[in-house]
């Protein structure tokens, strides 16, 4: 039975901006569109008219449109949204030129600064000329090693203004990890800080730069961002110079910003990488532009002047997300460093010293919260937050009752899934929708999201594939090197052909409902039986003696059988009764299948950069096969825990 945590007041659904959307839409084509589920078949069954409704209502600005909106809609890949449009992603970005914040910027206790919105043009307009004398234009790669800071923004921001394309990885990979990524993209222009605050101490990045500079012979600059001293030496690193040193023969003017082709490329992502190099996911310019305002205005109910937060890295697609939430006329709220230094009131604090208004998260940050007993519907004001958003991982039905008891009860808590690979959700939330104990609450506008069961046949209340059957303008526009777009074609279509499969393991509701149970790739299969792991680790997440936990199957006995590795709180023993009580309560609330035949203890697990659990890299340890890049993981080290382990080799 769907347990209701929120509901919006009528006020809110009121001056909600999908309730003025689709009012414009109703007006604009003239139909009737008397509730969201009708807007949504709108946007699915009129993919042109849609999408052309959402460019205007969200203001998206462009030198020219043309007059066709979708050729091809009928394959995938294939299909080409605005081909003759020209913009520029940076001018819709820095569309303010005013005195009020642009950015409000904490790393931990060490640096907190405010730039205005003529500030961050200026700046822009000074670096974008550099750039240009650089011999930086359209098509070419500025790359970033660089921690979330506002000097960050504006090298993104004078990059994209001149065409190029921007790719980035947070300052804590490894030398291998930059060049897997950067040796790919093959950057003319490198962006570092001298350093990053972490966990309370000073890490320097330009001894590692200097290594891995030397094996990327297509970086032509070195600029250096100033983050431990405001005037970094920078002398010890080849071709570098300070961004105060390459900006200091320039005075800030009007930007003159290239237009470009709406499928030009604007970013390069990267996949995790744990199973190979990571692949290169090449993002275009007007779908990811024109995406993020329909997520941000429409969906988010980004309104200008709110205030944005998400913390995260900029080895995430949640930063390029935030980013686009300039084009909205939001106040960006960044913070670098540890999530929970000096303790997990830290990000709290900066919401109630920001004012924001959008609070995003991950589904591990809040779990983090729950175990730790924290309580900041008690000790914080949070009045300002309206929305809490989370992805990144599962968010278990107790987390979404530990944000109603403990952290704001009025807010609209929106769980998101998309990822990496559109740059952008295909389901998520909507402020003028109740939010339903651990379900997420609707498909994204314009994604016409579906469940497939092996026979490619669309179904509720089951588990199966989440797909997508029609084109979206975020669809990547093509993997780095792969002339044919066969790692493309792979990658997504293989399965299902002519359909987006995003390796989702879901199951949709009646009344469209989403939960998610995990990755497709991590599925165990006991008896045959497909099972998500997000249905175990809800059950093991409850216990207090757990701080966290992994799951896998081991192939054994001609079958594969559920292996759950747990971290236990200092001084707790993992004791037949323990085991005993995890068995029963899998058992109890999943099913036999679902019960780990062997449960280990162990005092780590290896995680992705942007912290997510790698069951994919511990299953292959486990079965004795080779991690192909290490690199990838924050913490590669915690693999050899995983190793040849005795309680594995027997029944």
């Amino acid at each position: 039975m769907a347990e209701l945590l929120w509901e919006p007041s009528a006020e809110r659904i009121e001056n909600a901006n999908v309730t003025a959307f689709r009012r414009a839409v109703e007006k604009q084509w003239d139909v009737s569109l008397p509730d969201y589920a009708a807007l949504h078949d709108f946007s699915i069954g009129e993919l042109e008219k849609f999408w052309v409704s959402v460019r205007e209502f969200c203001d998206v600005r462009a030198a020219s449109w043309g007059d066709r909106v979708l050729v091809d809609g009928d394959k995938m890949p294939g299909a080409t949204f605005f081909p003759d449009a020209k913009l520029n992603f940076a001018e819709n970005l820095l569309r303010r030129r005013d005195d009020t914040p642009a950015i409000i910027f904490q790393a931990e206790d060490k640096v907190k600064r405010t730039m205005s919105w003529c500030e961050l043009y200026d700046s822009a307009s000074v670096l974008a000329q550099a750039l240009a004398d650089f011999g930086v234009g359209p098509g070419d790669r500025c790359a970033g090693f660089v921690p979330n800071m506002p000097e960050t923004i504006i090298a993104m921001l004078a990059t994209t203004s001149l065409g190029a394309v921007w790719t980035s990885c947070s300052p804590d990979f490894g030398i291998n990890g930059v060049l897997d990524r950067f040796g790919q993209t093959e950057p003319k222009i490198l962006f570092t800080a001298d350093g990053y605050h972490y966990n309370g101490k000073s890490h320097d990045s330009l001894g590692r730069v200097a290594e891995f500079a030397a094996q990327l012979p297509t970086v032509e600059k070195i600029i250096v961002l100033p983050m431990l001293d405001a005037a970094p030496d920078v002398s010890a690193v080849p071709n570098a110079i300070t961004f105060a040193e390459a900006t200091a023969a320039y005075t800030s003017g009007d930007i003159t910003f290239t237009q470009m082709p709406f499928n030009d490329p604007l970013y390069i992502m990267y996949s995790s990488g744990t199973t190979g190099k990571p692949k290169c996911i090449v993002h275009g310019i007007g779908g990811s532009l024109l995406t993020h305002k329909k997520e941000h205005i429409i969906h988010c109910d980004i309104k200008p002047g709110d205030r944005l937060f998400y913390f995260t890295t900029c080895g995430w697609m949640m930063w390029n997300w935030l980013m686009t939430g300039l084009a909205s006329e939001a106040t960006l709220v960044l913070y670098d460093g540890a999530p929970t230094y000096p303790d997990a009131n830290v990000q709290f604090d900066l919401a109630d010293e920001a004012k924001v208004t959008l609070f995003g998260t991950s589904a591990k940050f809040i779990d983090a919260l729950a175990k730790s007993g924290l309580d900041p519907m008690r000790t914080h004001d949070l009045s300002s937050i309206q929305t809490i958003t989370s992805t990144g991982s599962v968010l278990v039905p107790e987390g979404f009752d530990y944000v109603y008891r403990h952290v704001k009860k009025d807010v609209c808590l929106s769980s998101m899934s998309g990822g990496t690979d559109i740059l952008a959700c295909f389901v998520g939330g909507n402020p003028t929708l109740p939010v339903v104990r651990g379900e997420l609450q609707c498909r994204n506008l314009g994604m016409d999201v579906q469940v497939f069961d092996d026979n490619e046949r669309s179904i509720y209340d089951e588990k199966g594939e989440m797909v997508c059957t029609k084109p979206f303008p975020s669809m990547p526009i093509y993997f780095w090197d792969d002339p044919d777009g066969e790692r493309y074609r792979a990658a997504y279509f293989e399965r299902f052909p002519n359909v987006w499969c995003q390796g989702d393991f879901v199951s949709r509701t009646k009344d469209d409902g989403w939960v998610i149970y995990g990755r497709s790739d991590a599925t165990l299969n006991p008896g045959g039986v497909r099972i998500g792991t997000a249905e175990i680790y809800r059950q093991v997440e409850q216990f207090g003696e757990i701080v966290e936990g992994i799951v896998i199957g081991q192939e054994w006995d001609n079958d594969t059988r559920v292996i759950l590795f747990v971290i236990l709180r200092d001084g707790m023993a993992l004791d037949d009764d323990l085991i005993d009580r995890i068995r029963k309560r899998v058992r109890q609330n999943c099913t036999p299948r679902h019960v780990p035949a062997k449960v280990i203890q162990v005092s780590d697990i290896p995680r992705t950069k942007s912290g997510k659990i790698t069951e994919l890299a511990v299953r292959d340890v486990v079965h004795g096969r080779a991690v192909k890049n290490s690199e990838a993981l924050a913490n590669p080290e915690a693999l050899d825990l995983y190793r040849e382990l005795p309680d594995l080799q027997s029944a």
